[in-house]
């Protein structure tokens, strides 16, 4: 896999970090693999972050006197 992270499925980059971290674990990694890494974990991270963040932002709540406040116009960004 090369420099370009958004390019990768999340399948993809999981079975990379996977195969990044067995490789270190069984005989270390190059500065180059360790820099693919740290960005493919990051990467990685920040999908997480925002999907979870959109999921949260289409959350509606119905409200005691029947009005409905949506989580995200409340309080998303």
């Amino acid at each position: 896999m090369g420099e370009d992270n958004a390019k990768y499925t999340m399948d993809e980059m999981v079975k990379r970090i996977n195969e990044l971290y067995h490789k270190s674990q069984a005989e270390g990694l190059t500065d180059a693999e360790k820099e693919e890494q740290d960005k493919l974990r990051h990467a990685y991270a920040a999908n997480i972050r925002n999907n979870l963040r959109g999921q949260l932002d289409n959350i509606s709540i119905v409200e005691k006197d029947g009005s409905i406040t949506n989580l995200g116009e409340k309080h998303g960004r």
